[in-house]
């Protein structure tokens, strides 16, 4: 067996070991204390959740909280005994603050639960490996407790070329892995042999320092016996050769680089007791519920290992050492250099407490005064992590946080060498402490504050639609009111009117108000929602949502009913109207008025302005003009019942205005933003494009405003090609708007510029569309000659507008990532699915039918038919092969990810294929096959079930990319946070899962 290279990394120290002491009495077990506090927070990430009620009796093994959200874990009970409580109780932290704990009393029997192996862990899935791994509760015991399926799921992201077992222990005092080899060497190398199993890496090697013969020894002598291909790694003692970056620098000389995970550069580590954790979980079935610990320091006359139980308090512990409380100075969780001190002996072990040391004052005496620093350097020469700490100490006094963060500050271990060799005695990890809490309290408040801008703008944008609306709605109103106030009024249909009119108007108002509350509820329920997703409340998501659904479906409902809501009878006027070139006279004096007084007040505040005196000089000309043009026009009130007899507008003519007001509004607000950028070049094209289109509007609505009026009984009915055509112009024009807007902030964006072009050539197809159906005659138009869309047709046009959808999306990420072949096979491939789609949809919208005018015998619409049907039926092979081909890929992808839906995937290929040879046989034999509506009305009941689960899915595949976009906005924010990397990784490993269960579901779907 060949030892592995041995390198060395920059820095460390070499204090005292004080490893002896707790080595010269064998392993101890101390008894049942009379109760275990169990915290729900053993690990990173979110806490579990309890399975068990206060005075549930449960078995030692049996879990009693589960995992709350992906990166969390189980927790199971260490004996047999009753729930006495779940509550608050202090924890072993450095805030000294309490946490949520099951607080369970023993009985004494230690009756196991029924316990289950996986015996046929070498043939399972890894998948089903890892699940089973996190429903035993096994976490990382070396370091923040990470859960340990999900440290492996994360591995897989590039090929592994080590994986290294962190035997180290290069802290002072801790010897509780180096027992630990001792006693379970074996169990070591099978735990070692089933996690290689798992992540396939090229070689495996367990790093171990050279303090600690007899388990190297151990180690060598079981692995020569096995055969193994496990390399022993025996480096130099060094603190801290423990850490995971400087270990991985010793053994395989790579530098993880910042920001980044060790899994980023092929290498995954591990912690013996993780190890032995997962050997007994795989093998016996036994969940994490003890660890070794080490009980040391000066004031213990026992100094021991220990093989504890989870939720221990350490005052027992301590009493089982012999503490003598006279001698006792600090109590610490942990060891010298990276643990923290407890404020009380009245706190728990948990699944990472790997050290309790009982120091008098003379191990640890209380530090030194904090002097000036000298600048030796001697900070920098024993930092591992090649940073410069005096460096980071000035920037963290002056609180200049970007500078600390350019300087690497997150890559900071934390280890305390640099306090330890400091002559100054400063405290340097408690100032990089605190400014790293500080600055990600900053990136916290920046997130928030981005998103609550984003709230902000949305709500504007929102009243700005809605008072456009109620503008638009208002003109409206104004535009039919006045044909119903030229016809006279009829004594006996005047009364009927009169009495229908206030319950008309009750049920109106009643329905906006509803709609009105129903729409504040909605805001409620998606800022609680928005909350929720924030906080990670799973739970409270799905809840949330549903609700969301439903109020948004009341409020579509109630939309309608507005809509259906006869509109309030016009009120006779009281007064003779005004004309509307008086109206818009006064408008303009208000304007004029209005600009005029914003000038005198900016020229009062800078008076020497000679461009603000040409303004107010121009406002007070337009304002007198305006004023003598409405008191010519509004003075002659007689001339107000001439209004009343002018003929009514025609919807051309409507048009035509609102274009008018539409480019007089996009003018002015050009006008404005030239007078606060005069020399920008593009503002002065848009003013003089605004003022070329105002003029043309106010020329086409003068032309039509003269002409007259068609009858209104005259103009014949729209045809639905008509309103699908205008429904075409307005989404065309809309589209291209927002395209034409997102490519004035980004003009060198080629693929904008490409959506540009593609949407003013849809527009110009729709515009011209339209004018050809404006013009076409009214018997062509007449809805009663077309025949109804049939479901193969709205099938075909939805699977052209999924086909070309997937497509757009496949392509934006061809083009981010040119080189990927699997990209180009899928893009080529959903070209060809499209190009089927377009075909299949031009097949039905050929002619299928006689039109109903048509004088032609029946006796000759039978061979069309005939052919009709023929061509449906080849429609439907095709689409059966379609299907069979998106069903075999489903269930290759199953395979490949090991779902649990094979089985009915399985069916569903067969059916396909079934359906495909079936309709395949029908072509042959000249068009004959069976209808099966039986079949057909069987499966309705199965359809709301599978429609439901779908919509399941979907919500779960939402929240699983919220979450990945929520960790990722995290990330960008706080680059170097190792937890946040690992959670990403995780959570995009879920989206996949999600993604791909919906995916499968959508194929199911189809071929139903």
């Amino acid at each position: 067996m060949q030892s592995p290279q041995i390198f060395s990394f920059h820095g460390g120290i070499h204090p005292p070991e004080n490893k002896v002491q707790s080595l010269q009495l064998p392993l101890g077990k101390p008894s049942l204390p009379k109760e275990l506090v169990l915290p729900l927070g053993q690990h990173i990430g979110q806490a579990s959740r309890p399975l068990v009620e206060v005075g549930a009796h449960v078995k030692k093994g049996q879990a009693i909280a589960i995992n709350n959200g992906f990166l969390s874990s189980f927790l199971h009970a260490p004996t047999s005994g009753t729930i006495q409580a779940i509550e608050s109780r202090p924890v072993a932290h450095p805030s000294g603050l309490s946490d949520i704990c099951i607080i369970l009393t023993p009985d004494n029997a230690d009756e196991w639960t029924e316990l289950e192996p996986l015996n046929d862990w070498q043939s399972v899935s890894k998948t089903d490996v890892l699940a089973f791994l996190a429903e035993k509760g096994i976490i990382g015991m070396g370091g923040a407790g990470f859960p340990t399926h999900v440290k492996l799921q994360g591995a897989h992201k590039h090929p592994l070329t080590h994986f290294i077992i962190n035997a180290a222990e290069c802290e002072p005092y801790i010897t509780a892995d180096d027992m630990l080899i001792r006693e379970k060497t074996l169990e070591l190398i099978l735990g070692i042999e089933i996690l290689q199993h798992l992540v396939e890496a090229d070689n495996v090697v367990i790093g171990i320092e050279d303090n600690k013969p007899t388990a190297i020894a151990a180690l060598q002598q079981i692995i020569r016996e096995r055969q193994s291909s496990i390399q022993v790694a025996v480096v130099p003692t060094k603190y801290p050769s423990g850490g995971e970056k400087q270990l991985i620098k010793l053994l395989t000389d790579k530098e993880v680089p910042s920001g980044q995970y060790p899994a980023d550069i092929g290498i995954l580590c591990q912690n013996v007791g993780t190890c032995v954790s997962v050997y007994e979980a795989i093998q016996f079935g036994r969940p994490l519920i003890s660890r070794f610990t080490t009980l040391t320091g000066d004031a213990l006359k026992a100094p021991q290992n220990v093989e504890v139980l989870l939720g221990t308090p350490i005052n027992h512990l301590l009493d089982y050492a012999d503490i003598e409380d006279k001698k006792l100075s600090r109590l610490v969780m942990g060891g010298p250099m990276m643990g923290f001190t407890l404020d009380s002996a009245n706190v728990p072990v948990v699944k990472t407490t790997n050290c309790v040391l009982a120091a008098t004052k003379k191990e640890l005496p209380p530090p030194n005064p904090e002097q000036a620093c000298i600048r030796c350097g001697m900070c920098e020469q024993a930092c591992p992590a090649s940073l410069l700490p005096q460096q980071l100490l000035w920037f963290s006094k002056s609180q200049e946080h970007e500078k600390a963060e350019h300087y690497n500050l997150f890559d900071c271990i934390e280890c305390g060498a640099c306090s330890y060799v400091c002559p100054s005695s400063i405290p340097l990890v408690q100032y990089y402490r605190h400014t790293k809490a500080e600055i990600r309290d900053a990136r916290e408040a920046a997130v928030k504050s981005d998103i609550a801008k984003q709230r902000f703008e949305a709500r504007k944008a929102r009243h700005e639609a809605e008072a456009a609306e109620k503008e638009a709605k208002r003109l409206a109103r104004q535009g039919a009111a006045k044909p119903a106030a030229k016809k006279p009024a009829k004594p006996a249909p005047e009364k009927a009117t009169a009495a229908a009119a206030p319950v008309a108007d009750d049920a109106a108002k009643k329905a906006k108000v509803d709609l009105a509350i129903t729409k504040a509820k909605l805001k409620k329920l998606e800022k609680a929602l928005l909350e929720a997703q924030e906080k990670e409340h799973t739970e409270e998501i799905s809840a949330l949502q549903l609700q969301v659904d439903a109020v948004k479906k009341d409020i579509a409902d109630l939309e309608a009913k507005v809509a259906a809501a006869p509109a309030p009878a016009a009120s006779k006027p009281a007064a003779p109207a005004l004309s509307d070139e008086a109206k818009k006279a006064k408008v303009d004096v208000a304007l004029a008025s209005t600009k005029l007084k914003k000038a005198q007040k900016q020229l009062a505040e800078d008076p020497d302005n000679q461009e603000l005196k040409d303004k107010v000089a121009g406002f007070t000309a337009d304002l007198k003009a305006a004023e003598e043009k409405f008191d010519k026009l509004g003075g002659n009130t007689k001339a107000a019942p001439a209004a009343t007899a002018k003929p009514a507008l025609s919807d051309e003519a409507k048009k035509a205005k609102v274009d008018v007001a539409l480019a007089s509004t996009k003018l002015k607000k050009a006008q404005k933003q030239l007078a606060e950028d005069p020399d920008n070049a593009e503002i002065k094209a848009k003013v003089e494009g605004f003022e070329k289109d105002l003029k043309e509007a106010e020329a086409r609505f003068a032309k039509l405003d003269s002409a007259p009026a068609a009858a209104p009984a005259a103009k014949p009915a729209m045809s639905d090609e008509y309103k699908k055509a205008k429904v075409d112009v307005a989404l065309a024009s809309t589209k291209l708007k927002k395209v034409q807007k997102q490519l004035t902030e980004d003009p060198d964006n080629a693929e904008l510029k490409a959506k540009a072009a593609d949407f003013e050539k849809s527009l110009k197809e729709a515009e011209a569309r339209l004018a050809g159906l404006d013009t076409a005659p009214a018997a062509q138009a007449t809805p009663a000659a077309k025949p109804a869309m049939s479901d193969e047709y709205k099938k075909a046009k939805v699977d052209v507008a999924l086909a070309s959808t997937k497509l757009k999306k496949l392509q934006k990420q061809l083009a981010e990532d040119e080189q990927n072949s699997e990209l180009q096979g899928k893009v080529v491939e959903f070209e060809k699915n499209l190009k089927d789609a377009e075909a299949r949809l031009a097949a039905l919208e050929a002619p299928t039918a006689a039109p109903v005018a048509n004088s032609a015998p029946a006796d000759n619409a039978a061979p069309a038919v005939d052919e009709d049907a023929l061509r449906k039926l080849k429609i439907d092979a095709a689409i059966a092969k379609a299907a069979v081909k998106k069903a075999e890929k489903a269930l290759a992808k199953a395979v490949e990810l090991g779902s649990d839906d094979q089985d009915s995937l399985e069916q569903q290929v067969s059916k396909a294929k079934a359906r495909a040879e079936e309709l395949e046989q029908a072509l042959q034999n000249g068009g004959q096959v069976a209808n099966k509506p039986a079949e057909a009305n069987s499966n309705g009941s199965g359809d709301a079930e599978f429609k439901e689960r779908l919509k399941k899915q979907k919500v779960a595949a939402a929240l699983a990319k919220a979450q990945v976009n929520k960790l990722k906005r995290q990330l960008d924010a706080d680059p170097s946070a190792e937890s946040l990397q690992q959670e990403l990784s995780a959570a995009e490993q879920k989206q996949q899962e999600e993604e791909a269960k919906l995916e499968q579901l959508t194929n199911t779907q189809e071929n139903r």
